[in-house]
């Protein structure tokens, strides 16, 4: 045990390690080793061994390197009797071949499976791990690795990442770059790398706010980055690119018990639990946790291994079952954890009207008005926390300076008399004009504090192609799990964008690769429009 691997057990709140000689916890790491793939390409791995020789294995395929925090991971898990095997993925750090997201995952991921089966301390069984992407490497090989494969611990990801990609209809830029931006930085020299980060990414800024989306790559990153350029124009869901890059197809025949870890504010979330929905229609009983955390949580990286380690021990060892509901969130307002046996709970809905008053009731009044605002891509309305890539601009944020601007509507409830708790799946419903033929509708629910704190809970996105009259537009927001206590006010905000987090709307219905004018809308959001929560019906406290 090194005092980093002490430090990190302490901090995720691991169990205590039996009291043995230091001895049986020693673990040697074998660094560099050589996995040959069908097509010839080396695959760097390092393996992290135990003194068990008939220890487990535990697999992550990463395209991040094999340093820190994945080394510290992987020796906190050896330590706890476990055979952690690394591996960069195809051309990332010092593997072979040409890094093409999401293309060869399941080949090269397949090999290094049939890598394991040939090792003299395999005994016929493994697991996965990881966030992000390299939770995607783990839905890349689930319904081909066959019965050795006994868990997998996903974390904050998706079965495919083209619909996150184009979440709403719209562009996920500030992801989409920010990512190209932490990839193209790993390729550098790493005192580059820190230099950047230090100075606040500069960079990445500039080609955040660039006006034009097609140049935004160069601008970040000094060069035309192959994949955002591919994204701008495989568009399409269908679209063969997206189909071989994807595995959303094949997660009904994944078979393997499967620990999903999200966070409410978390990019690939509403995706997540479409792969929940999916494992669940075909009789599957995945176990689900959400807590409160965005993309680059700190604590979301405690908590994904001190969910997985006893999952891992029941799956792999044998060690006693989980107890209690399959699925535990986390409740803003009360800060509990509930215990629920399905996702979404049984709920009903609740209807809360936008008024032309600037108002929001529980009824619909007999108004016929609306309200204006225009949106100009030049001066895009900004995003603010939410769930964006970065920790330092995600999450939960006070709203006020947002909602002061001009280009956004503010519709508040009267003071409540008593909690209203919503946990479930939100959508709005925005009665809405346009001046222009392409135009975006942005919906977030906040909760306002009786000190005027205004904190966003979710919100979503939908691009509308074409505009003709009075439409009404459809607005799928990222779930909740809220307790908006007594005094406090319910609070909608609707505009026409979110910028970077997603790519500005020129108005013109322009390709995304298509650089052109930008031309301003002018809206107007009209009663009847309607944002829709869920009625909870019935919640466990989780003891």
């Amino acid at each position: 045990m090194t005092l980093v691997s002490r430090a990190f057990a302490t901090v995720a709140k691991l169990p205590a390690l039996p009291k043995r000689p230091a001895t049986k916890r020693r673990v040697t790491v074998h660094r560099g080793l050589s996995v040959r793939t069908r097509d010839g390409v080396i695959l760097k791995t390092d393996v992290y061994e135990p003194v068990d020789p008939d220890a487990p294995v535990l697999l992550v395929r990463t395209p991040y390197g094999r340093g820190a925090p994945t080394n510290v991971i992987a020796r906190t898990v050896a330590e706890r009797g476990y055979r952690v095997v690394v591996q960069s993925c195809r051309g990332t750090a010092d593997s072979g071949g040409t890094f093409e997201p999401m293309r060869n995952e399941r080949d090269d991921g397949l090999d290094c499976v049939d890598w394991l089966k040939r090792q003299p301390w395999y005994r016929g069984a493994f697991a996965m791990f990881g966030p992000s992407y390299v939770g995607f490497t783990q839905w890349a090989v689930a319904a081909d690795a066959g019965s050795d494969l006994k868990a997998l611990c996903t974390t904050v990801t998706a079965s495919s990442f083209r619909d996150p990609t184009y979440a709403g209809g719209g562009f996920s830029f500030d992801t989409v770059l920010t990512w190209s931006s932490i990839l193209a930085a790993q390729r550098g020299p790493a005192t580059a790398a820190v230099a950047e980060l230090l100075r606040g990414q500069p960079k990445l800024k500039r080609g955040l706010h660039h006006p034009t989306l097609a140049e935004a790559d160069a601008v970040a990153v000094g060069a035309a980055v192959p994949h955002f350029q591919e994204w701008l124009r495989e568009t399409e869901a269908d679209a063969p690119y997206w189909t071989e890059r994807g595995h959303t197809h094949r997660v009904a025949d994944v078979t393997t018990p499967i620990l999903m870890i999200g966070g409410w504010y978390d990019i690939f979330l509403p995706w997540q639990l479409v792969d929940y929905a999916t494992l669940r229609a075909a009789g599957r009983q995945p176990r689900l946790v959400i807590g409160p955390w965005h993309h680059g949580s700190t604590g979301l990286l405690f908590a994904s291994v001190r969910e997985a380690l006893p999952f891992l021990d029941e799956h792999l060892r044998g060690g006693p079952p989980a107890t209690g509901a399959p699925v535990r969130v986390f409740v803003g307002g009360t800060e509990e954890w509930r215990a629920l046996d399905d996702w979404p709970p049984a709920h009903g809905v609740q209807e809360w009207f936008l008024t032309s008053d600037g108002g929001l009731a529980p009824t619909r009044g007999p108004g016929t008005g609306g309200r204006s605002f225009r949106y100009d891509p030049a001066d895009p309305t900004p995003s603010v926390g939410g769930p964006r890539l970065m920790g330092t601009v995600a999450g939960i944020r006070d709203n006020r300076r947002l909602e002061a601007r001009p280009d956004v509507l503010v519709y508040t409830s009267a003071p409540l008399a008593a909690p209203v708790e919503a946990v479930g799946p939100v959508r709005a419903v925005v009665r809405t004009t346009s001046s222009v033929p392409s135009f975006d509708v942005f919906v977030r629910v906040c909760d306002v504090h009786p000190d005027g704190r205004s904190v966003n809970i979710c919100d979503g996105l939908t691009r509308v192609a074409t505009a003709d009259g009075v439409l009404e537009v459809d607005v799928e927001l990222w779930p909740m799990a809220h307790v908006f206590g007594a005094g406090h006010r319910i609070r909608v905000q609707v505009s026409g964008g979110a910028h970077p987090r997603w790519s500005r709307n020129p108005g013109t219905g322009a390709a995304l690769f298509e650089p052109g004018p930008m031309t301003a809308a002018d809206r107007e959001v009209l009663d009847g429009s309607k944002i829709v929560l869920p009625a909870t019906l019935e919640l466990h406290i989780d003891p």
